[in-house]
Order: C-alpha cells, then sequence, then structure tokens
C-alpha cells in the first residue's frame, strides 16, 4: 500500500525465508548515501546484517540493528 506521501506498507513473505518481525525500512536516497550511512554505522559499532545489496524485489539496502535488535532496512 503507498500513501500520498511516499510512505508504503507492505506485507510480505519470502520462500525459504525464516519469518522475522516487522520492520522499518528507511530511504536515504542513493545507492552511494547507503553505502557511506552502513559503513559509517558498522565503523562506529553498529550491529549489521549481511552487507547492501540488491534484493529479490528490486530495493538495493543495507541491514543494521537498533539498540533493541531490531531490524532497520536502509534503502535508496
Amino acid at each position: 500500500m503507498a500513501f500520498s506521501q511516499g510512505a508504503k506498507l507492505e506485507l510480505m513473505a519470502s520462500p525459504g525465508e525464516e519469518a522475522r518481525p516487522a520492520h522499518v525500512a528507511l530511504s536515504v536516497g542513493s545507492i552511494e548515501a547507503v553505502d557511506d550511512l552502513f559503513e559509517r554505522m558498522r565503523s562506529e559499532g553498529v550491529p549489521t546484517v549481511g552487507v547492501p545489496r540488491r534484493t529479490g524485489d528490486g530495493y538495493y539496502e543495507a541491514v543494521v540493528l537498533d539498540c533493541e535488535g531490531n531490524v532497520v532496512e536502509i534503502t535508496v
């Protein structure tokens, strides 16, 4: 579901992927911004999940964990 001001709500299931709780995705505008923010967060000790990548549904994302272990996606 897309909202008029750009926010989206997605409900999805991925075959072969373990179920996980809801997460937040934040768009930072460009692949370079995703990579830069991911590297800065990683270097400052923020827990990361994998490396920045293009997902199967076409998004470019990096995934980090907040201080409570919640998944945060940084996207274009």
